[in-house]
């Protein structure tokens, strides 16, 4: 009996943390959006102004939940600002549009620092010498709570948003892989279907790292190539930065994608005319920019 009783405490005081969480989540995304942060979003998220009302009311919210919810840290001297928390939770709930209300939740803080950072790595040679040497990162996303990133490069992605390169997104993307558990470029499915996710990600992945290693052209960032982690995060910024190219070169890769992520991106898309192809042969089919 008093087993069932605890039980029925515990699952009453959880029903009570989710009811008051509802309501407080409501009552944030209730709160007005300042017209000073439409302004950020317009210059640094150019993307915004192309969304339909709908989304846009819907992206406002999200970074509404985003500021509540996590913590900003100014490193190496950067004095934060609204310009900085706007632009950045704005590119990042990008990825949450389509996707429910939930914000991140492995993530508690966002650490900014002026320009690329130094990150020190643990290198081990072939005899089992281990040293570090310092690498210069635009971003990292970490599985105990928090994301870095450059404040130059965030805004340098924000603003040019059909390059294919966003390190927020990039980021973001990493920190949604993760909620499965590990990041390995399978996150949390939902409806999807996993063999199929797993068939299209795993073969788009191989022909990446096939066309990478010959130096020939491709729609995704080769950084790609580099485990199925860092797969998912560059397929990410193409579906949002280059929906069309990336539908048109990897159809079955661009369609699993938009079944996760639950958004159409070429609405969004901006007229972008993109250099010439090469008539060199050693491009393949479909896969010149």
């Amino acid at each position: 009996m008093a087993t069932v009783i605890f039980l029925l405490i515990v699952a009453a005081g959880f029903a009570l943390f989710l009811y008051q969480t509802f309501w407080r989540d409501k009552l944030i995304r209730r709160r007005p959006f300042s017209p000073a942060w439409r302004g950020i979003l317009e210059k640094n998220v150019p993307v915004y102004q192309q969304l339909e009302a709908s989304e846009r009311v819907r992206l406002e919210q999200l970074i509404q939940l985003f500021l509540a919810e996590k913590e900003f840290y100014g490193c190496d001297g950067l004095d934060l600002t609204d310009e900085i928390r706007i632009t950045i939770a704005g590119q990042a709930c990008l990825l949450l549009l389509g996707r429910g209300w939930q914000i991140y939740p492995g993530l508690m803080s966002v650490l900014v620092y002026p320009t690329a950072f130094i990150a020190e790595r643990e290198v081990r040679d072939e005899d089992g010498t281990v040293s570090y040497a310092g690498h210069q990162l635009l971003g990292e996303s970490w599985s105990n709570g928090k994301v870095i990133l450059s404040w130059d490069d965030v805004t340098r992605g924000g603003r040019d948003f059909h390059d294919g390169h966003n390190v927020v997104l990039h980021e973001f993307a990493h920190q949604l892989d993760g909620l499965s558990g590990a990041t390995n470029g399978a996150p949390p499915l939902g409806g999807s279907n996993h063999d199929t996710w797993a068939q299209v990600f795993s073969d788009n992945y191989d022909d990446l790292r096939a066309r990478s290693a010959r130096g020939l052209p491709t729609v995704l960032d080769s950084y790609g190539s580099t485990n199925p982690a860092e797969f998912f995060a560059v397929a990410t910024e193409a579906f949002y930065e280059r929906p069309s190219a990336l539908e048109r070169v990897r159809p079955d890769l661009y369609a699993e994608l938009q079944r996760y992520y639950r958004v159409e991106p070429k609405r969004w898309e901006r007229e972008y005319t993109p250099p010439p192809r090469s008539n060199s042969a050693a491009n393949w089919p479909g896969e010149c920019d």
